[in-house]
């Protein structure tokens, strides 16, 4: 018998699996337990072919393999590398001392070459924290799990190497110093320039501010207005990331399989925009074998929904939770995962059906129903959502040509947001909350102190343009949000007139 610690992986964290193998005589069987899935059981034929081709006895009688814990789900081909040491280390063929402080991920090729695996960099820091020495996994996983210190990387190509490894046999490979600057310098993408959008600087304030303080937002205007150029500059304003940021954000796009070649870890925030035709599950999460949508692979990041009346309502309102508890939990009959979600919603749309609707030069063909059952498909509580919901309104013709260098950079832009961000950070410390978006009520009440003008100019807003509770308190957060770009301690009258001026929907009573 053989006991061999291999990693699976929970949502976005790595677990320990020890794999138990019992060699027995009798008629020649090879069982699997331990709640396998499908590619776990396949791993039999695959084991058996790879030991056999690498010139290695494999034992044809009785083979028992137990992934405990048993009551935990176990996915994934990351076994049979595994399941192949344990077979050849019960047969004490393999050194047992260097077998006690090593763990195992890989998949097996027939002819005995370790195939990568997903989670590689999860497994790896779980193997870390367990403990563990060595980490002996696939040669492609090796950028990933490079980046992570005080556990040894071995990574192989094939299962020869790997009884090498454990005989002594073999030298450890170090990986290049420079691996981890090379990478990261490839991870991080050249974002488009906030200064190539002409014109519509009312929309670039609220961007600055939607960014400062993490706050999703609408934008609606005609076609051709730049509502899609805006938001993809979005990302090249938002804070660099930070260390444990990365580590997370790398964690959700390694489990995905989604990590670039050659990355080690996620340098620049995410960008992503769904088309209108995703599911549900595409969008939150999910499917047979649950993996992250694309709220989880915008976490730290950017959702941008363009032409967001085109998506399907059950699609829209499954983002509701999401935005509120920046997490997502996909239950289902044998295990329950969670997958973190904090992302920022960015959205565009047409007035109407023709996209013309209030336009100053061309005029609108759509009825008054048209424009109503095409607003109408955005619910109340997810338009509410929005923090900021601006117009963005056709080019005036002098807008068309710009004098180069007036308008101002991302970088120019991002570093005022990262100076209110600091100032978000130092205020929450010791908190959960990040930024003002995610102020819980006692926040509110403790940072948002308003004078008895303020209170005067949110009750007439609240009266003249019926807002709800949620909107009062967005509009407070969208105020602390400003006073923190001009490094204000407290809210004036000033911030809360521009937050209210914010809410362009509400004033004029659509959705």
């Amino acid at each position: 018998m053989a006991k061999i610690e291999s990693m699976s992986v929970n949502g976005i964290d790595g677990f320990m699996v020890q794999i138990e193998v019992d060699l027995g005589g009798g008629m020649p069987s090879f069982d699997i337990v331990g709640l396998p899935d499908l590619a776990v059981k396949e791993a039999r034929d695959r084991v058996r072919a790879a030991i056999s081709n690498s010139d290695l006895d494999f034992h044809y009688h009785r083979i028992v393999v137990n992934l405990a814990p048993a009551n935990i789900k176990k996915e994934g081909s990351g076994f049979d590398l595994p399941i192949a040491i344990g077979i050849l280390a019960a047969k004490g063929e393999l050194n047992p001392a260097k077998i006690a402080e090593t763990v195992f991920i890989g998949e097996l090729a027939l002819d005995g070459r370790v195939r990568p695996v997903t989670g590689a960099l999860s497994m790896a820091i779980a193997a870390r924290d367990a403990g563990k020495k060595y980490l002996v996994h696939p040669v492609e996983n090796l950028t990933e799990v490079a980046v992570i210190s005080g556990i040894v990387s071995v990574p192989v190509e094939n299962l020869n190497q790997v009884v090498d490894f454990l005989d002594g046999r073999w030298n450890e490979v170090v990986p290049d110093p420079r691996m981890q600057s090379e990478t990261a310098a490839t991870a991080t993408a050249l974002l488009d320039d906030l200064a190539d959008v002409k014109g519509q600087e009312q929309a670039k304030r609220a961007l600055e501010v939607a960014a400062a303080g993490g706050h999703n937002i609408l934008m609606i205007g005609p076609p051709g207005s730049g509502k899609t150029m805006l938001a993809r500059r979005l990302p090249g304003i938002l804070p660099s990331l930070g260390l444990d940021e990365s580590i997370e954000l790398t964690k959700i796009y390694s489990i995905s399989g989604l990590l670039p070649a050659g990355v080690s870890m996620i340098q620049s925030r995410p960008f992503r925009s769904p088309h209108h035709t995703t599911s549900p599950a595409g969008l939150i999460g999910g499917g047979r074998i649950p993996r992250p949508g694309e709220v989880s692979l915008a976490h730290h990041g950017v959702l941008f929904l363009d032409e967001l009346p085109e998506f399907p309502r059950e699609v829209l309102e499954v983002l509701r939770q999401p935005i509120e508890d920046g997490k997502v939990t996909i239950a289902r009959a044998a295990t329950s995962l969670t997958y973190p979600a904090r992302f920022m919603l960015a959205a565009a749309m047409n007035p109407c059906p023709c996209g013309y609707h209030g336009d100053s030069l061309k005029a609108c063909i759509c009825t008054p129903v048209q424009i109503q059952r095409y607003q109408g498909r955005i619910s109340g509580p997810l338009l509410d959502r929005f923090d900021l919901q601006i117009e963005v309104p056709r080019l005036a013709e002098f807008e068309f040509e710009t004098v180069p260098g007036r308008s101002e950079s991302s970088e120019q832009i991002r570093q005022r947001v990262e100076k209110a961000r600091v100032i978000q950070r130092e205020r929450y410390a010791g908190s959960a909350t990040f930024c003002n978006a995610g102020m819980t009520s006692k926040e509110l009440r403790e940072y948002c102190q308003i004078s008895p003008e303020g209170k005067n100019l949110l009750r007439q807003a609240v009266q003249r343009f019926s807002l709800s509770a949620r909107a009062y308190t967005r509009i407070l957060k969208l105020a602390r949000t400003i006073a923190d770009l001009e490094t204000a301690p407290q809210i004036e009258l000033a911030h809360l007139a521009e937050a209210v001026q914010y809410r362009s929907l509400d004033r004029k009573g659509m959705g």
